[in-house]
């Protein structure tokens, strides 16, 4: 038996979706394999690292501009006494000594200058925004409750009037990015947020303020890289989730309803600043992503041992739902409702192999088929998506549930389209190259016999047979175009040959037959009356005088 016929599936234990330091939690290739627990410990472990490293090296550097200033001091005070001790007559260049002793003092000023530069610019402290003080602080939360006074705002008019009017008597002005006309669907979810921070009362006054000042720090934050905006984030969703944790007295239901309003309003808000940022390369990795899907556009659900049939009707509806969620998953701003359109996906996959193989699916059934719809579909800006839900959202949900399940399995997916090699497909490196240029197409070898068939039939992708269907029957409608063009030009040589033989014999009686045309002959009306002797005379005209 050849090596061909022993398929063997794309197979990943379940222990390799799950945290490398062996949490229980899942893991994320983006968090080299941790979870986004173990990954923030990591992060922070080697943060206080780095900067205890920067503190270090600062000192060192301070140490060796200290000496090199007090050796140059020490010059200076020796070059001084020999000044000093020789008469004045003795030295003509005296009159250049003070230019260049202002020199040397400029010169030590710049050094102890740049060595304050370098300390501060490695302390701990220039790494954090200067706090304000408290008379700053209520300035600033005046000046976004005057900002924010559209007719949804939960604070009273009186007061939203009085913010305004202190902001007109101050002559301050908002700045642009707030003061910009937001989108009907931010509108619509700050409406959504304020409507359920209504039922909490006092404590929704204190998550609507705090959230609005959050939003309002990271839109001057706009020079940090992604990763260190994915850590502010995080730390507010962490410090708010203990706060929530204190007030609802460990009601973790609770808080994951709040957390997901909280997590829906402010990435809405910021979707367009944290969403594939310039400092990230995210956007040439989706190209690369994309460009490698349309080169592996011949693979076929054979090659991947995928357990559905695409002939049923209802398993090919699964397929095209599940299509349609993964390439949805780009419209959505916020990253649950991007997890929410995995895991319909999934579900959808899941549905498709039970009704192919009539019971449920299992784990080694859905990564192979949650890879051939990610071929099929080509969803785009792919990694920026991932990279978006791997930084911004509530890492509970990539931790555990379903929604961690799915989307820890479409990172593996994506790992093994990128890995993706002849060995995997069980091909020689010789078909697989010719595959990726396009010189053959595994539909021959199909036809050929090459791959072992389970059905009588061989298995086509229900995609290629029907683009094969509609070009048989475009071929049929060319030959029947065909067909009528010719009887349309029969038709037209018949009807002239009619026109010809009409007048050639209307001609040939207008010859046997000519026409006499006769003048008219002028007679009176009572011509042809053969009594008008006998009629009376006519009567004359009398006068009568009167």
């Amino acid at each position: 038996m050849s090596q061909r016929t022993e398929r063997r599936g794309i197979h990943v234990d379940q222990s390799e979706l799950l945290c490398k330091k062996g949490c229980g939690y899942y893991g994320n290739a983006a968090w080299q394999g941790l979870c986004s627990k173990c990954w923030r410990e990591e992060y922070q472990r080697a943060r206080q690292k780095q900067i205890q490293d920067d503190w270090v090296l600062a000192e060192k550097l301070q140490r060796e501009e200290e000496a090199a200033y007090a050796s140059s001091q020490g010059a200076q005070s020796q070059s001084q006494s020999q000044s000093q001790s020789t008469p004045p007559q003795a030295q003509p260049g005296q009159s250049s000594l003070g230019p260049f002793s202002k020199f040397e003092e400029k010169k030590t000023n710049e050094k102890t200058r740049k060595v304050t530069t370098v300390k501060k610019f490695f302390s701990p402290s220039s790494r954090t925004a200067p706090k304000k003080a408290p008379s700053e602080r209520e300035k600033s939360l005046r000046d976004w409750r005057g900002i924010f006074t559209p007719s949804w705002e939960m604070g009273s008019p009186t007061e939203a009037l009085v913010a305004r009017l202190r902001e007109t008597q101050d002559g301050k002005t908002p700045s642009p990015s707030i003061s910009r006309q937001s989108s009907m669907e931010t509108d619509r979810v700050s409406r959504d947020f304020v409507d359920f921070l209504k039922n909490l009362q006092k404590p929704g006054r204190e998550i609507h303020k705090q959230c609005r000042a959050f939003i309002e720090s990271m839109s001057c934050k706009k020079d940090l890289t992604a990763d260190e905006l994915s850590e502010c984030v995080q730390d507010f969703y962490q410090n708010m989730s203990d706060r929530l944790m204190s007030h609802f007295k460990g009601s973790s239901e609770c808080v994951e309803q709040v957390m997901d309003q909280v997590e829906k309003y402010i990435m809405t808000r910021l979707y367009k600043s944290v969403f594939c940022p310039e400092t990230t390369d995210d956007e040439k990795k989706d190209l690369a992503t994309q460009h490698r899907i349309r080169a592996l556009h011949w693979v076929t659900i054979q090659m991947l041992c995928v357990s559905m049939d695409e002939e049923i009707p209802e398993v090919s509806d699964n397929v095209v739902k599940a299509i349609t969620d993964v390439i949805e998953m780009d419209s959505k701003r916020v990253p649950r409702d991007k997890l929410a359109c995995i895991t319909r996906c999934s579900k959808h996959i899941f549905s498709a192999i039970k009704i192919t193989k009539n019971e449920p699916a299992s784990a080694d059934d859905f990564l192979p088929a949650l890879i051939y719809i990610v071929l099929k579909a080509n969803p785009p800006r792919l990694q920026s998506n991932i990279q978006y839900i791997t930084r911004f959202c509530n890492p509970s949900r990539l931790m555990t549930g379903e929604d961690g399940y799915y989307f820890t399995n479409l990172c593996c997916a994506v790992a093994f389209i990128e890995k993706l090699d002849a060995q995997s497909l069980n091909l020689s490196p010789e078909e697989f190259e010719r595959y990726m240029l396009g010189q053959a197409s595994p539909r021959q070898h199909d036809a050929e016999g090459d791959w072992p068939q389970t059905d009588p039939a061989p298995a086509t992708n229900p995609v290629l047979a029907q683009l094969h269907h509609n070009l048989e029957l475009l071929s049929g409608l060319s030959s029947r175009q065909d067909k009528l063009m010719e009887a349309a030009q029969t038709l037209q040589s018949d009807l002239l040959s009619w026109q010809e033989n009409v007048q050639r014999e209307v001609k040939d009686i207008l010859e046997k037959y000519p026409l006499e045309i006769r003048p008219p002959v002028a007679s009176a009306i009572d011509a042809d009356n053969v009594e008008n002797d006998r009629l009376p005379p006519p009567l004359t005209p009398q006068v009568f005088a009167g």
